[in-house]
């Protein structure tokens, strides 16, 4: 475990196994600036995107590693009705809102506070979102809570109550790239996703309501498929998302493995594991070229997220699982993201 300062205010902390594994989270944004694992040959490298300088942070319009709150995602016309009363939240992504506003809690200082264990290490992470932060009625109480384990597992568990009944859909946004040090594209990298349904996207990138079947799509990644496969396709929306995936999957529940990455010149796997209904995957799509990153300049389809989570269209098609939380109740998910090489 180790911990130190950057920017004044700012804390990273470094959670460290016995595996020769290591994940690196600032208390700005709960951001998760490196994850280091091995390769098949012992090598270890950075499996993340982040910046090479930490004040870019700050504004950080990529989101890269960051919480995401109170609702991942874009909400459709930035409002929302609960019982009966309308809500207006801030309008950053056209005439939408997205990744809960400017004030997000990727722009936000948790509270942290680190913990160890015979076989694991971690970090709390704690925030209060008071009533009417953002548009969003009730003061919520947040806990996420960073886990590395000794068998490379890191488990991020979401915990929230409310004094009001509100949206809430956390998720974190990083960008995953199993070549290490970025050394190429996620064009060439495998992926299975349990799955048999997206959600559609008008040009707004706004959920229609309509679910769309995978098979015989781009979108069908049941048996496994590349990436890239979707990057140039004459599929409309692969087009409608700038020639890639930024689409909400709902899972089939067939499957205890969610999400399975793998790359072939590296041989590391990645297995995706959660509670959550299903998740965003994006193909960093829009992800500018040139931007200083760690090892390599920025360039798109460098990273793919897997933003597991609970669909904000649901404030808007009531045929989706719900994101509302009553005052009361506790809001508990978890996601694990598990790594490895190809036996």
């Amino acid at each position: 475990m180790e911990e130190k300062d950057i920017l004044g205010t700012w804390k990273e902390y470094t959670l460290t196994n016995n595996q020769n594994m290591s994940v690196s989270i600032l208390n700005y944004g709960g951001i998760i600036t490196k994850i280091i694992v091995p390769d098949q040959n012992g090598k270890k490298e950075n499996v993340v995107l982040g910046y090479k300088h930490y004040q870019d942070y700050e504004a950080n319009p990529n989101y890269f590693g960051a919480l995401i709150g109170r609702v991942a995602g874009r909400i459709q016309g930035a409002t929302f009705t609960l019982n009966g009363e309308s809500y207006s939240l801030e309008k950053n992504n056209g005439e939408n809102h997205q990744h809960g506003g400017s004030d997000g809690f990727h722009q936000v200082i948790w509270e942290g506070q680190t913990f160890q264990t015979e076989d694991t290490v971690g970090l709390h992470l704690k925030h209060r979102s008071r009533d009417g932060e953002g548009g969003y009625p009730g003061n919520l109480d947040v806990m996420v809570t960073y886990t590395l384990t000794s068998a490379n597992q890191l488990v991020i568990n979401y915990t929230a109550k409310t004094d009001k009944t509100t949206p809430i859909a956390l998720t974190n946004h990083s960008y995953f790239n199993l070549s290490g040090n970025l050394k190429e594209t996620v064009k060439n990298h495998h992926v299975a996703i349990d799955s048999s349904q997206f959600m559609e996207l008008d040009e707004h990138l706004i959920p229609t309501g309509t679910l769309i079947d995978v098979e015989g799509t781009p979108f069908d990644f049941r048996a496994g498929r590349i990436l890239g496969t979707g990057f140039n396709h004459h599929f409309g929306q692969n087009k409608i998302a700038g020639n890639g995936y930024d689409h909400y999957f709902i899972f089939d529940e067939t499957k205890e493995n969610k999400v399975v990455l793998k790359d072939p010149t590296s041989g590391r796997v990645l297995v995706v594991k959660t509670d959550q209904p299903g998740m965003v995957m994006y193909t960093s799509n829009g992800l500018e070229e040139g931007l200083r990153l760690r090892e390599a300049d920025s360039s798109k389809h460098l990273g793919v997220c897997f933003e597991t989570q609970g669909p904000p269209a649901s404030l808007h098609h009531e045929r989706f699982p719900t994101i509302v939380l009553n005052a009361g109740e506790v809001y508990e998910r978890r996601t694990e993201f598990a790594f490895g090489v190809e036996e």
